[in-house]
């Protein structure tokens, strides 16, 4: 394993709990975070966003405020662990099915979508627009698939408390351009 992969590996460790402890001292922080969305921002979609796993910030009242702005919504679904994420039409309430990693997502017969905003869950953050993932890449890859002019607007979505000073990054780790806590939005670019 190089160094800044072992860096990564030790920092995701340590802000797993801290975001653990986050998720279970502030219920209403998605609620709070949703009410500072750059809606305008996000366009008219697709936009996608994803399904909170674990202490994950959850992007519900965010979806739902999209939703009601009559933005188009979408969902990632993992076909296979190895390829990079791919993009499905959603709307609240509708069937979900779990993807190659076991995570709700759209329906198979849905069509896949190219979305102009991406709403991504992260371990931690910092203001240069770092992003740490769970660790698979996936997120990476599906940006990296959509091209250089598809490429999304990336809005990270997390805690406040997620936020670190620098993280360690690699050349494949993929940049966002803001960050939405329930504090209020942290513009990277």
């Amino acid at each position: 394993m190089n160094p800044v992969s072992h860096q990564k590996t030790l920092l995701r460790r340590t802000m797993r709990d801290q975001r653990r402890a986050l998720a279970a001292a502030d219920s209403q922080a998605a609620a709070r975070a949703a009410t500072h969305a750059p809606l305008a921002r996000l366009g008219a979609g697709p936009v996608a966003g994803y399904i909170a796993q674990g202490a994950e910030l959850d992007p519900g009242p965010l979806m739902a405020a999209l939703a009601e702005a009559g933005v188009a919504l979408a969902l990632p679904a993992a076909v296979s662990r190895d390829a990079p994420l791919i993009f499905r039409p959603w709307t609240p309430g509708a069937a979900l099915a779990p993807d190659a990693f076991g995570i709700p997502a759209p329906l198979a017969d849905q069509p896949q979508v190219s979305p102009t905003a991406l709403i991504v869950p992260l371990v931690a953050f910092d203001r240069r627009g770092g992003r740490l993932g769970q660790g698979a890449g996936v997120y990476d890859r599906a940006i990296a698939a959509l091209g250089a002019e598809h490429r999304p607007f990336l809005l990270g979505y997390a805690y406040a408390g997620q936020e670190v000073e620098d993280l360690p990054l690699e050349p494949h780790d993929q940049r966002l351009d803001a960050i939405l806590t329930e504090a209020g939005l942290i513009e990277v670019r």
